[in-house]
Formats: structure tokens, sequence, C-alpha cells
């Protein structure tokens, strides 16, 4: 992952505590709370009870043998021949260092059904892809698969609560006594998850056929190598949207827009919260701010983009940017464009499109010649690259990846030089100059320019 993460991550915490505070001191009804005795540790998690509708917010345990009446996840090494720990590549389009990495691992497949977990990765993740802005961006993200061996097929709860499965990863439905919240044991979904390079996000397949997922986050704060997890059954088409809003939280640092009847009206300040605001259309307009720059845009979603009261779970006092979203519910499988624009910001806050093996550490020659990569972006996605040197652009180089300084016009005058790449995403889905220099990048070269006669190019 991109190095200068922290920010985002800092951000992705803090936004992850506002949400517990707010459940804690705020949460009343039965519905909305988790009605299981206090366990240590808890984290919070988000499930949809329902196909295609609007999210719920609880508190579970992390480790599925803290919960009474649930078989432990499996301790023993699965038999020897196995496939169990096994890293594939399902989609790798860089080095970790420049990439999001998504780490996928199966639960409930025994031995022999390995083929149909690496099946079920693959049409899971081509779903979530699908969507935009995932589609355009995908360049930017590695994909892994983890096999994790299981005793027996399916999963605990499936299909009714009183069905007992031994499975490497403890994964089930009826969590907090909920029928559609799969949980899993974070211990044991981390042991398998660290075995692919650097896992910045996880997600859990449950072979299952019925309908069910959850969203794990703020894990970091709990001293886990990522900050989010998503669980979905395997062959049920609607868990897929699940990931894909699970995803947006940790990539976008997207707020949910749903609400609970019971939190009433929003009575605090304004939000830190990308896509909720307690200012109408009129104020967002005058003072320039959130997603002011999208006003009155029609919107991928349908309608327009405008305040439309209900968000961060009050009904009442906080604006949202449309009247629906795949943040909201899961019935429309589109981001709204101020929801689009925050997940382009946050894919290059945690990837680089630009790099090259031509190292900036120390000074080149004029007649090196430097190489640079660019991730494949497409769609949505308009990224340019453009040379300088000592500033000044070079128009006739626009576009190359393998240049030579002294091609570029620097001259052999015995003096030092630079020799700037810039990667430039002139997308129109971004509008916030500070998203646009999010997705501004440059490498920048010194070059020694010995002024002896007879250099050549190579």
């Amino acid at each position: 992952m991109r190095t200068n993460r922290s920010t985002a991550i800092s951000v992705g915490v803090a936004f992850t505590a506002i949400i517990g505070a707010a459940l804690a001191a705020l949460a009343t009804p039965a519905a909305a709370l988790d009605p299981e005795p206090v366990q240590k540790p808890r984290v919070s998690v988000e499930y949809f009870p329902q196909p295609g509708g609007e999210g719920r917010r609880t508190e579970v345990p992390v480790n599925t043998d803290t919960v009474s009446g649930r078989p432990a996840a499996r301790s023993l090494a699965p038999a020897a021949g196995t496939t169990d720990g096994e890293v594939g590549k399902l989609s790798v389009t860089g080095s970790s260092a420049d990439r999001l990495d998504v780490v996928i691992v199966g639960d409930g497949y025994t031995a022999d059904q390995q083929d149909a977990f690496h099946t079920a990765a693959a049409t899971k993740w081509a779903a979530i892809t699908d969507i935009e802005p995932y589609a355009s961006y995908q360049g930017l993200m590695n994909v892994w698969t983890v096999d994790a061996v299981s005793a027996e097929s399916g999963i605990t709860g499936d299909p009714t609560a009183d069905v007992a499965k031994d499975t490497a990863l403890g994964s089930y439905f009826w969590c907090s006594e909920t029928e559609r919240l799969i949980c899993a044991d974070i211990d044991k979904v981390a042991s398998y998850a660290a075995k692919a390079p650097e896992a910045d996000l996880v997600i859990v397949i449950s072979n299952s056929t019925k309908y069910g997922g959850a969203g794990y986050s703020g894990l970091e704060a709990e001293g886990y190598p990522f900050d989010g997890v998503s669980t979905l059954s395997s062959d049920n088409v609607q868990s897929s949207m699940i990931a894909a809003h699970e995803i947006a939280h940790s990539v976008g640092l997207l707020a949910d827009e749903y609400t609970y009847d019971s939190y009433g009206t929003w009575t605090g300040g304004e939000l830190p919260d990308i896509n909720s605001s307690t200012f109408t259309a009129e104020q967002m307009a005058a003072n320039r701010t959130k997603w002011y720059r999208w006003l009155g845009e029609t919107d991928p979603t349908g309608g327009t983009v405008g305040t439309y009261e209900g968000s961060s779970y009050y009904p009442f006092g906080i604006y949202r940017p449309t009247g629906n979203s795949i943040m909201r519910a899961l019935n429309i499988s589109e981001f709204n464009l101020p929801g689009r624009e925050a997940m382009i910001a946050g894919f290059y806050r945690e990837a680089n499109a630009l790099s090259s093996e031509t190292g900036t550490g120390s000074a080149i020659l004029r007649t090196s010649r430097i190489k640079v990569s660019r991730a494949e972006l497409t769609g949505l996605a308009a990224p340019e690259l453009r040379w300088y040197v000592d500033g000044r652009p070079v128009k006739r180089a626009q576009g190359l990846s393998s240049v030579a300084p002294a091609a570029l016009g620097v001259p052999a005058d015995g003096r030092t030089h630079t020799v700037t790449v810039t990667s430039v995403d002139r997308t129109a889905s971004v509008r916030d100059p500070e998203v646009r220099a999010e997705a501004t990048e440059k490498l920048t070269w010194t070059v020694k320019a010995s002024g002896r006669k007879g250099d050549k190019q190579h």
C-alpha cells in the first residue's frame, strides 16, 4: 500500500470512533442494538437485514469461541496434502508497495471444494468491480485469494440456527441473534490473510446460498494489520453489494446515509463526514463547502445532487447528497457523484498510479534511460503523463513512458538539472482541487550533465 496512507487510516479510525460513540450514547431501540450480553473484545459491525434494504449497526465478539452455543473455529491443522494456506493471484496489477491489496479467504469449503471457492471469489470480485468507480480504478488494486480448508462444507446457522459446522474460520449466521448477520473468528481470518502480501482489506466468502454478510470496521484500533473485513455468502447474488458498501467506508471514508427513527434530530455542529452535512443546499453553496460543486448535477443514482434530509443515522437535521445511493441501501449499485469523488480520492491515497524502477535517490546521467510505469486505468479515469526539465514542460514527450534526459533537452553544460514526470488524472468525476492534487503524482530525478562531447543516448 502507498506509504502516505497514515492520514487516511487516522481519519478512518476517528470516523469509527465517532460511530462507536454515537451508537453507545444515542442508539436506544432494541432493533438497533445487540441483545447479547457484553463480552470482550467486541467491535462494531454493519449488516443489511434484507436484500436490497438499508443497513444497521451493532457490536459483536471478535472471536467465535467467545460466543455461547457456537462451535469454536478449528484449531487443528488440516490434513497434509491439502491446499490450506495456499495463496492465489486473482488480479495482481503491481507491487504491494504501490497498490491497495485485497485478500479474499473462503470458509466452509472442504479440500475438494477449493475450486468452487476460487470461482466464487472471481464472481464476487467481478460483481464489485462492475460498480463505478471500482470499475475504472481496479488497476490500483491487487486481489489475492487464500485457501482455507474446512473439515465440513457449509457454515453454522445455514439453513437454520441449530445447524453447526466445523469450519476453518468459524463463520456463522445468527450472529447477535440476527439471522442474516454473518460473523467470523477475526483472529483466524487474520492468520490466513497474513499469508498474502500486505493485506489492506479482507473479504471472507462463506460457502452458502443464503443471503447474509457483515462489515467489520475499526480493526486496526484493535491491533489487526487491516482496518476492515467484509463477510458475505458465496452463492447469493445480492450479497456482493455488502462488500462494495463496506470497502467504501475504509477507502472512501464515506459515512452511512441510512437512519434510525429513534435517533430523532441531530442538534450538534457540522460533521466531518464527506457525504453528510448539517447545511442546506443554499447554505452549502453560500459557504462553498462539502459537495457544493455538485449541487444541481444529474446524478447516476437518479435525480439531482442536492441536500436530502436524513443521514449518518439521524432522520432529521443531517443531509445526504441524493435520495438514494449504495451508502444508504443495497437496492442500488451506484455511488452518488460526491461519493464517487471520495472513492477516487481514497484510491489515490492508498495506491500509486505512477512508479519507476529508476531510483530517484541518487543522480543519473543525461544519457540514462528513465522508464516509468503507470497503472492501467479505464472508464472514468483519464490519466496523462507529462515531462518537465527544470520545471519547464516538454510537450513532445507527453505520454511517453521511456525517455532519456538528453532527448528531453537536458544540455551537456556541466550543470545539475532536474527531470520530472507527472501523472495527472483529469477525470470529470473530480471537481475538488484537493482531490485533484491527490490524484496527481510525480517523480523527480537529479541529472548530472557532464558536458562531455560524444555522449550517446542508450
